[in-house]
C-alpha cells in the first residue's frame, strides 16, 4: 500500500500512468497544494532501477518541493513527477506529448517544469497538451542560471557561517556534477576568487569547466573524500550516505541537487562530524523561483529579491540551528511547517 511506503508523507494524491501506444511509464506525485494552489514541480526523467526507487524519488522530491516552495515563499505548492525510462532513448515526442495530457487531465493541480533529464525544449512538446507546464524556450528557458545563482547565495551565506568569511575569495570549493547547473556555478565561483576542484562521469563537461574556470579536476570517485572548505554537490541525490559522510573532508556542504541525504537521519551523521549541511531545498530553490515568476505566478520584479533572499534564510536556519542544537535539515522542515500551518 501506498499509504505504508516509509516515504509517504500524508501526500495528497499520487498517480500512476500509464500510455501503452507511447510507452509512457509516470509517477506523479501531490505532496500539498496549499489550500487549492497548484502543486509545482519538475519532470524528472531517469532509467530507474525499479519502480520502487521511482516511487521512493517521486514521494521525496514532492515532499521537498512543498518546502522549497514554502520557505521561498513562493504561491504554491509542492509536486513532483518522474518519468520511467532512459532520456537518451526513451525521450520521444509521442511520449511527452501522452505526459501533456494526463497533466492537463489533473486540471492545474499540478504544474510542471524541466528536471533532471528534460530541457525548455521538452516542455515545448508537453505545452502543445496542457496550460500547467512552465520554463518553456519561449517562456524563459533554462532555469540552471537561477538555480546556480541562488545556490551560490547559499554558499556564501555557508562561507559566512562556518567559515567566517565575508566573501568566497581565496575558499577552496569542491563541486560534484558539471553540467548545466554546477558549469553555472563553478563560473560564479571563480568570478568570486574561490579556488575549485571539480568532477564529473562527462569528462567533455569538466573539461570545458576546468579551461572557464582554471579548476582542477580529479575523478568523480574521488569528489567526496578531496580536502576543501565546502562541497557543493550538484549531480544526483543520495550522494550524503553513511558511506560516504565519514568521507569528507570539508567544513560546510551546500548544493543545487536535490536529496543530496540518503535518510532524512544522515543528517545527523553530518552534525556529528562537524560539518554544516545547507538544506537543499533551500539553496536549490532559484529555479523555481524563477519558473514561477516567467509564468505569472508573481510579479517579475519580485524575483531577484526572492533570489537573494536565499542568503539570509540560510544564516536564520544555520543560526537556529546552533542555537537549538539541531540539524539545520530539521530546522528547514519545521519552518516550512509552521509556515504551511499559518
Amino acid at each position: 500500500m501506498i499509504f505504508e511506503h516509509p516515504d509517504f508523507d500524508a501526500h495528497e494524491r499520487v498517480v500512476l500512468i500509464h500510455d501503452r501506444p507511447s510507452g509512457l511509464r509516470a509517477i506523479v506525485a501531490l505532496h500539498h497544494t496549499r489550500g487549492g494552489m497548484p502543486a509545482v514541480g519538475g519532470v524528472r526523467f531517469r532509467p530507474y532501477a525499479s519502480e520502487v526507487d521511482a516511487m521512493s524519488d517521486a514521494l521525496r522530491l514532492s515532499r521537498a518541493m512543498t518546502h522549497k516552495n514554502v520557505l521561498a515563499e513562493l504561491p504554491a505548492g509542492g509536486g513532483k513527477s518522474v518519468i520511467l525510462g532512459d532520456p537518451k532513448k526513451s525521450k520521444i515526442r509521442e511520449l511527452l506529448l501522452a505526459f501533456g495530457r494526463h497533466v492537463e487531465a489533473l486540471g492545474g493541480a499540478y504544474f510542471c517544469g524541466p528536471d533532471v533529464g528534460t530541457g525548455p525544449e521538452d516542455m515545448d512538446v508537453i505545452a502543445e497538451e496542457t496550460r500547467f507546464v512552465g520554463a518553456t524556450t519561449t517562456q524563459m528557458g533554462s532555469t540552471s542560471p537561477p538555480t546556480a545563482l541562488g545556490t551560490f547565495r547559499g554558499l556564501q551565506a555557508l562561507a559566512r557561517h562556518a567559515l567566517g568569511r565575508s566573501d568566497l575569495s581565496g575558499v577552496r570549493v569542491a563541486i560534484q556534477g558539471t553540467g548545466a547547473v554546477g558549469g553555472e556555478l563553478a563560473r560564479l565561483l571563480a568570478a568570486a576568487g574561490a579556488s575549485l576542484v571539480v568532477a564529473d562521469v562527462d569528462r567533455e563537461a569538466v573539461r570545458s569547466v576546468a579551461d572557464a574556470t582554471g579548476a582542477e579536476t580529479v575523478d568523480p570517485t574521488e569528489i567526496l573524500s578531496v580536502t576543501a572548505d565546502l562541497l557543493a554537490p550538484c549531480a544526483l541525490g543520495g550522494v550524503l550516505s553513511r558511506e560516504t559522510i565519514p568521507r569528507l573532508r570539508v567544513r560546510g556542504v551546500c548544493g543545487a541537487a536535490n536529496n543530496q541525504l540518503a535518510r532524512d537521519s544522515d543528517a545527523r551523521l553530518v552534525r556529528e562530524r562537524g560539518i554544516v549541511l545547507v538544506p537543499d531545498f533551500v539553496a536549490g530553490a532559484g529555479g523555481v523561483i524563477a519558473g514561477l515568476a516567467a509564468a505569472g505566478f508573481y510579479p517579475a520584479q519580485e524575483m531577484a529579491a526572492k533570489l537573494d533572499g536565499i542568503y539570509d534564510r540560510t544564516l536564520e536556519i544555520l543560526k537556529r540551528a546552533d542555537a537549538e542544537g539541531r540539524t539545520p535539515n530539521e530546522v528547514a522542515v519545521d519552518l516550512a511547517r509552521e509556515r504551511l500551518g499559518d
